[in-house]
């Protein structure tokens, strides 16, 4: 099945004026859940010449079930090569001046493909997916004290539908083609940065099959202490490790592409999305903080080169490891499963709204829900409840309430998951944030920037370049050994925009609602 046609497309050159003929370029491969992007970067400027997006489509065979076809991933990736090289022609721009490739992706999205076919054996299984509620119910029943946190010292993570080892068990047990596969030997499992990769350096003929720690982390089967896939971990889920791609930096040269308009340029970088944008976001010190409000929400705090554990419903994550002799660095991280996509209900499924732009019109003509609370726990709840039995509620209804309401619910509800993500994260690391910066599709909803500056009760800083996920990745990409054409003095460049508290609430109302809603009296 084709991808859907173009989303967005800028022939329009969007580097400053000061930047020369000369100055080397940095791509971006960004991947995500309902779009893929190509971006090319001024490697001295970090601003973006040009780039190209196709929005990619979900299937929902089942309640509860989300897949992707991996193929027409793949596709809408080359797609994006091409069109942006295309524009690079018209702008006179030789593609020659790429020297590097990053790839950045959708996290815990699961696939299994034949080493020999190149073919994949199912369609991935998004990272949104439930399906594996009872594979998880039944492992949590073979832990001591039947515990979802029995992994967690090696992992950093509970045992969860959200993680790929989870869905793999599934593809294990319930398609014929992988169970078949992985007998003969010839499965290959991956995350969608490994399938990029692979397929990228030469598929079936000697294409790379490689992941990158901050991907590996979120298996469950990699320990986060010695940075290497686990002997009891893949015991425990009954994986064969030959299966597994090898693990390597963040920031290195995997391989180079085998054909196409790049073909010879090296991959160099590698990020999962939320990693990416932590970098891209320059929190490279201990102590910083961003928040992406994409299809979900997801708020990682680096916390340096040391292993926070959570006692507050949180996971730990590797973070990046910008070199193979580099150190691995850490985080703390609040995921959230539906942010943006609550906008995307309102418009597709109850049609209350006719574009996504609209939502922010709607919600400030009111300037209140009127009492009206919105929990879009339409997959469960991820941190810091861990609830996949958990589903959405909208309460507080009234005679008075109309969509105008609804939409400021809507938005308050992303805010209210977000504090209480950020009361967990100061408990846990003993100190609380100062500013948050953000990014995502929904930060250019100046009420939802507000409402959360207004919320957490301190400043929300966002930048006014968006693309900060391609760009994390783009400098991994670019500062590799081997490529080293990135400039380090480039994040003096980039500006922001700060929303300032403008209330200052007494109560934390996200925690009140959450205990009033999900938790036993």
């Amino acid at each position: 099945m084709e991808s859907q046609r173009v989303l967005m497309s800028s022939p329009c050159r969007m580097a400053t004026s000061n930047d020369t003929a000369t100055d080397p370029l940095v791509a971006a491969i960004d991947q995500g859940t309902s779009s893929t992007r190509f971006l090319v970067f001024n490697a001295r400027t970090a601003e973006v010449v040009c780039h190209h997006q196709v929005e990619i489509k979900q299937r929902f065979p089942k309640e509860g079930w989300v897949e992707q076809d991996a193929m027409e991933i793949l596709q809408s990736v080359c797609e994006c090569v091409e069109r942006t090289c295309e524009q690079l022609t018209q702008l006179d721009i030789p593609t020659t001046r790429i020297k590097a490739i990053g790839v950045t992706n959708q996290r815990e999205t699961t696939l299994v493909w034949d080493k020999l076919t190149g073919q994949p054996l199912y369609n991935a299984i998004v990272w949104l997916d439930l399906r594996t509620q009872s594979t998880v119910e039944r492992l949590i029943s073979q832990t001591p004290n039947k515990n979802k946190n029995h992994l967690q010292n090696l992992t950093g993570l509970p045992i969860s539908p959200y993680f790929s080892a989870v869905k793999l068990r599934w593809l294990l047990d319930n398609v014929d083609a992988v169970s078949a596969a992985t007998h003969k030997h010839t499965a290959l499992f991956g995350t969608i940065d490994s399938w990029l990769i692979w397929c990228l350096t030469g598929g079936k003929n000697g294409g790379i099959h490689c992941t990158d720690v901050s991907n590996a982390s979120r298996t469950l089967l990699f320990n986060i202490h010695t940075l290497q896939w686990d002997t009891q971990l893949c015991s425990f889920f009954d994986i064969p490790m030959e299966m597994l791609p090898e693990v390597r930096s963040s920031s290195e040269i995997y391989g180079y592409t085998s054909s196409g308009p790049l073909a010879g340029v090296p991959i160099s970088g590698c990020l999962g999305d939320q990693s990416a944008a932590l970098v891209g976001q320059m929190c490279l010190q201990e102590g910083q903080a961003k928040n992406t409000y994409g299809t979900g929400c997801f708020l990682l705090k680096n916390t340096g080169t040391k292993v926070v554990v959570s006692n507050h419903g949180l996971l730990t994550t590797v973070a990046y490891q910008l070199g193979k002799n580099q150190p691995a660095h850490y985080a703390l991280e609040g995921s959230v499963a539906i942010a943006g996509a609550v906008v995307r209900w309102l418009k597709d499924n109850m049609g209350i709204i006719k574009s996504s732009a609209e939502i922010e019109r709607l919600a400030s003509e009111v300037g209140t829900s009127y009492g009206c609370y919105f929990v879009p726990a339409f997959s469960g709840l991820y941190a810091p409840y861990w609830e996949p039995s958990a589903r959405g509620i909208i309460c507080g209804l009234t005679q008075f309430t109309n969509r105008h309401h609804l939409a400021f619910a809507a938005l308050e509800a992303v805010c209210f998951q977000t504090r209480e993500i950020v009361d967990a994260i100061n408990q846990d690391s003993g100190d609380s944030l100062l500013r948050l910066q953000v990014d995502g599709g929904m930060t250019g909803n100046k009420l939802l920037m507000q409402l959360q500056a207004d919320l957490l009760c301190i400043p929300v800083v966002r930048p006014c370049m968006s693309e900060t996920t391609a760009l994390g990745v783009a400098m991994a990409a670019g500062m590799a050994e081997g490529v080293c054409v990135w400039n380090p003095d480039v994040k003096q460049t980039l500006n922001t925009e700060t929303y300032t508290p403008a209330i200052h609430p007494q109560v934390n109302i996200a925690t009140a609602v959450g205990k009033l809603l999900f938790r036993e009296p």
